[in-house]
């Protein structure tokens, strides 16, 4: 490990128990707070999520300002339990409507830019289980500190299977080795791709969105050019409890994440490309004959920085 990245490690992480409510509450000042769920399909998870936020950040003490759930075309009743615990919901593909709709989580986490007012935003997974508001308070703890730091980075533990830090398949056998072989600077993030972050509206509407899974890596990357490691900052939450993808869903995901690597060692000049990589991925399931193969885009789209988007400073959300 490069010694910047030692030295950043020593000042740049934290744990959510660092900060206190007292300290948070006269820390925050005018600033304002949005805290952003993206939401498919979690009916089941998402109005716990909800509750405590409102309950304990918005109604015991004034800390978040905005609660948003961005709907990404749930079929089940997502949008109704996250609309009857108290947050502001709505339907991704009814932000910024004149653009053509895309697809991923990454496509929610842009429009809510466009949808939203806090000076920063929070991002929490709707699929987390055992749900604290300390997640939210530990992100917000760097940002009120350092008006120079402008990004911070959940990291925990993810128990699968009763093993206690054996979640995170796609961080050890992608991500991670990624990050050490071209970015040495960011090889101190615990939890790279993880889907609790914050961060200031002014550097997030300088940096592009991957639209799938990708997004985070390229976030990651991105800011790092953008504003460089002291920037950065990274939290420990504790114990992340979520449902897990069976490997095959992995398989795609690691896909959109090699993706969106190489299209920033190209923006970034570290490689000249001389072939254009495919964007399917062939798969196997063993049948009764034998082994049958499935073949699947995995192709990663990606929205531009939303302060280039004609209109976002008058969209409804600010």
């Amino acid at each position: 490990m490069l010694p910047e990245v030692e030295a950043w490690l020593r000042g740049h992480t934290s744990s959510s128990d660092d900060w206190s409510m007292p300290w948070l509450l006269e820390a925050k000042g005018d600033t304002t707070v949005s805290v952003v769920l993206p939401a498919r399909d979690e009916a089941e998870t998402v109005g716990e999520i909800v509750t405590a936020i409102r309950r304990d950040l918005m109604e015991s003490v004034p800390l978040v300002d905005e609660l948003v759930v961005i709907d990404s075309r749930s079929v089940d009743d997502t949008a109704v339990r996250a609309a009857r615990a108290g947050a502001r919901v709505i339907a991704q593909d009814d932000i910024l409507p004149d653009l053509k709709p895309m697809d991923g989580k990454g496509e929610a986490l842009w429009k809510s830019l466009a949808a939203t007012s806090g000076d920063l935003l929070v991002f929490i997974d709707a699929d987390l289980r055992e749900f604290r508001t300390s997640f939210v308070t530990g992100l917000l703890g760097p940002l009120f500190a350092g008006p120079g730091v402008a990004y911070v980075k959940g990291c925990y533990d993810r128990p699968l299977q009763n093993v206690q830090s054996g979640g995170g398949r796609v961080t050890e056998l992608v991500a991670r080795p990624l990050l050490n072989l071209h970015w040495p600077l960011l090889a101190g993030f615990v939890q790279p791709l993880a889907g609790e972050y914050a961060g200031r509206r002014s550097a997030l509407e300088r940096v592009p969105f991957v639209t799938g899974y990708g997004v985070e890596l390229g976030l990651l990357i991105d800011l790092l050019d953008l504003a460089g490691l002291d920037a950065l900052a990274q939290v420990d939450l504790g114990r992340r409890v979520h449902s897990h993808q069976s490997t095959e869903a992995l398989g795609g995901m690691a896909s959109q994440i090699l993706q969106t690597s190489w299209s920033r060692l190209e923006r970034q000049n570290m490689m000249v490309s001389l072939h254009t990589p495919s964007l399917r991925l062939a798969q196997f399931r063993r049948g009764a004959t034998g082994h049958h193969a499935t073949v699947r885009d995995v192709a990663v789209a990606e929205r531009p920085p939303m302060i280039t988007i004609p209109g976002y400073s008058a969209a409804p959300g600010r």
